[in-house]
């Protein structure tokens, strides 16, 4: 499986609206998860092995989030059809199993990974309350290395910049893992 790189964060861009449906029955928007602190919206899946390597430390640094106020949501854009490891079945699995803190939503149309232009899984964006973007970096430098325990928290400490001073760091290192899998034309 080949491994892509976002590109690096574009300071300022602003995140455009979603909504779309959760495991948990309920329906979301941006505004529905956004903070006056910050947001962080993730694309993730359940099959990628970057993914599942880090989600104890995705889980962890957003429940520690979301006690600093920021807001969180997590989306699957993944083909389902392809990967069926990723349908909305088996996503409402993972959020249970793993007690997912954040909506996990289903974009099946994979028209707002294309707006958002996520790349890969995992995929990072820190916005600031006004919602543009300030981070479009990796968690930590542990990578699908689950030896590395001890990685500094790049996104944690990113997004606490966020919601204390409205801007993300300028230096960032971009996430790395599985592409989004598109649906055939």
């Amino acid at each position: 499986m080949p491994s892509l790189n976002p590109p690096v964060c574009d300071f300022g861009w602003k995140a455009p609206g979603f909504s779309l449906p959760a495991t948990d029955g309920a329906t979301y928007s941006l505004s529905d998860v956004a903070s006056p602190k910050g947001t962080l919206v993730m694309f993730i899946c359940n099959h990628c092995p970057y993914v599942l390597v880090a989600l104890d430390r995705i889980l962890r640094d957003a429940r520690e989030l979301q006690g600093l106020g920021i807001g969180v949501a997590a989306i699957c854009s993944n083909d389902a059809t392809a990967y069926p490891d990723d349908s909305f079945e088996n996503m409402g699995r993972m959020a249970r199993e793993r007690g997912f803190p954040f909506p996990y939503l289903h974009d099946a149309s994979q028209d707002v990974a294309r707006a958002w232009g996520a790349v890969c899984t995992p995929d990072f964006f820190g916005l600031n309350a006004e919602g543009r973007l300030q981070y479009r970096g990796r968690l930590d430098a542990a990578g699908r290395n689950p030896d590395i325990t001890d990685a500094p928290r790049e996104l944690f400490e990113a997004m606490r910049q966020i919601a204390e001073t409205g801007a993300g760091p300028l230096e960032q290192v971009a996430s790395i893992g599985c592409s989004i899998k598109w649906r055939e034309a």
